[in-house]
């Protein structure tokens, strides 16, 4: 508990910083000693801006960086605060500081776009998650979520699904191999098979082949499975290399179209 010597302390600041505010706010920007009162009284509220930063902490996100946004909302607090208004300064600047850190998690933090919409959802979910977590002793389900915000399932799956996107992960990021070996994450991933287009392709020609008749399966088995020259083939059939040559157009030919058709 602070002794009473500190309270009146603390009293004595805070009416010397109302009155500074008051003072700054009647007094011209280009008084000679406007910028040093004013930089005397967002000293005096710093530790305010802190604290209310200090709120956010739990989000992911490093607390000095939470703190400079915290000051630029106290900045604005203190240029924008009229007292003739008749409010507190800090009630008026609570909000002010308060919106500043939420608007920097919702335009700043997001390493995937997402609509302004889905990100505010994002954040009112995750909120909605832990008070509810707390009011109810166990994790609660989507649909009491949904009834607390006064969402759809589908905009609260949304939010959920929106949630990935917040933060994604390097690829360059080291991970721990079984083996002690170290290697990225990118390395890890795998890469587009081709070997996937030859079974589509094969499974594709198999009713096709199977059309064809002995003579045109054959040419296709000695050019393609033997690996013979059309030359070899055309002294098999007994015909000139030009005539298998032309054969051959014509199978593959008539094959493209009836894969490209859909046969």
């Amino acid at each position: 508990m602070n002794s009473p010597a500190v309270s009146e302390d603390y009293a004595r600041e805070r009416a010397a910083a109302r009155a500074a505010l008051v003072r700054l706010r009647k007094m011209p920007p280009d008084d000679p000693e406007y910028g040093g009162l004013r930089e005397w009284v967002i000293g005096e509220y710093m530790s305010y801006a802190r604290y209310i930063a200090g709120r956010f902490r739990q989000r992911g996100e490093a607390q000095s960086d939470l703190e400079q946004v915290a000051y630029l909302g106290l900045v604005k607090a203190v240029d924008n605060f009229d007292p003739d208004f008749g409010a507190a300064f800090l009630t008026y600047a609570t909000p002010m500081i308060a919106g500043e850190v939420r608007r920097h998690f919702r335009d700043t933090t997001w390493d995937v776009h997402v609509p302004r919409r889905v990100q505010e959802n994002a954040l009112a979910v995750r909120a909605a998650e832990r008070e509810l977590n707390q009011e109810l002793g166990y994790a609660p389900s989507a649909a009491q979520i949904a009834e607390r915000l006064e969402l759809s399932a589908d905009e609260v799956a949304e939010a959920y699904e929106a949630s990935a996107a917040h933060h994604t992960a390097s690829l360059d990021v080291p991970v721990a191999m079984s083996d002690g070996d170290g290697a990225s994450l990118g390395e890890l991933i795998g890469d587009e098979d081709p070997g996937f287009e030859l079974v589509v392709d094969r499974e594709a020609l198999k009713p096709l082949l199977a059309e064809l008749s002995t003579r045109d399966k054959k040419i296709l088995l000695m050019r393609f499975f033997r690996n013979m020259s059309q030359t070899q083939i055309g002294e098999e059939l007994g015909v000139s290399q030009m005539q298998v040559s032309r054969l051959l157009s014509q199978i593959l030919g008539r094959l493209h179209e009836q894969v490209e058709a859909g046969h």
